[in-house]
């Protein structure tokens, strides 16, 4: 049983790719049948032939690369500043009914201002160097981490929750054994919106003020008309999204194999 279950699990990634790989084999011939037919100019729409050698010219350069790890960077220190944010005011505001009613209103308020408008305020603050980035970043991500978290820990039964007091079960054990798998389902769910969310919040931060990144890339591109150059910034931060949301689907996969 087991085995033709993995059988079918390989033949189903083996279709899944392949209607992938056939969509973007669609879409790219899309791309070009417009820009043949529109007759566009190449700062306006570049063809597929003109963005791939623009992106081979940038990989042999390193500039591709250097750009990328600055963003990738930002990336992973405003998710991970973003995660335990959530994670420790998620708790509190679960367990401590006081902190729930003192933090959910500022909570709400924060999600009002757009995150464009208080981007620079944090550049002013904090310079334009990676701090402000990773800021940017971590606010994208927190409230949609915060709410997974709150929304997992409440989904624990009463009666469960009962039988752990009645076992004698210390907080750390409920925690543990009995919330953390229940919360597991809804959190890691909002750590796969947060993954991407993650990506757009690190290049507005670079765009607001940066030297470096797939951010800058983006806006020098545009000043010197090199779309090309700006397609291939596009094309790799689409990568590094589908790459974290890729980890944090594998994540989920393994840590809830316990469900099946």
């Amino acid at each position: 049983m087991n085995l033709r279950r993995l059988t079918l699990t390989r033949g189903s990634l083996k279709l899944r790719a392949g209607l992938t790989l056939l969509a973007l084999a669609g879409l790219v011939g899309l791309w070009a049948l417009v820009v043949r037919l529109g007759g566009y100019a190449p700062f306006i729409l570049p063809g597929p032939g003109r963005v791939a050698d623009r992106f081979v010219e940038m990989l042999r350069s390193g500039a591709l690369w250097r750009h990328s790890v600055i963003t990738l960077a930002e990336v992973l220190a405003g998710l991970g500043l973003g995660l335990a944010a959530a994670l420790v005011l998620g708790y509190l505001m679960v367990k401590w009914w006081v902190a729930e009613q003192v933090l959910s209103p500022l909570i709400v308020v924060s999600q009002a201002v757009p995150i464009v408008a208080l981007a620079p305020l944090l550049v002013l603050w904090f310079g334009s160097g990676m701090t402000s980035k990773v800021l940017v970043c971590a606010l994208v991500v927190f409230f949609p981490l915060l709410t997974s978290v709150v929304v997992g820990l409440r989904s624990v039964t009463p009666e469960l929750a009962d039988l752990m007091r009645s076992l004698r079960a210390s907080r750390w054990q409920t925690f543990l054994k009995l919330e953390l798998p229940a919360a597991l389902p809804v959190f890691l769910g909002g750590l796969k919106v947060g993954a991407t969310l993650s990506v757009i919040g690190a290049v507005v931060g670079e765009f607001t003020g940066a030297d470096r990144g797939l951010g800058f890339l983006i806006m020098q591109s545009r000043g010197l008309y090199d779309t090309a150059q700006m397609f291939v910034a596009f094309g790799a931060l689409a990568t590094m999204a589908l790459a974290l949301y890729g980890v944090a689907l594998g994540l989920e996969r393994r840590l809830l194999k316990w469900r099946d």
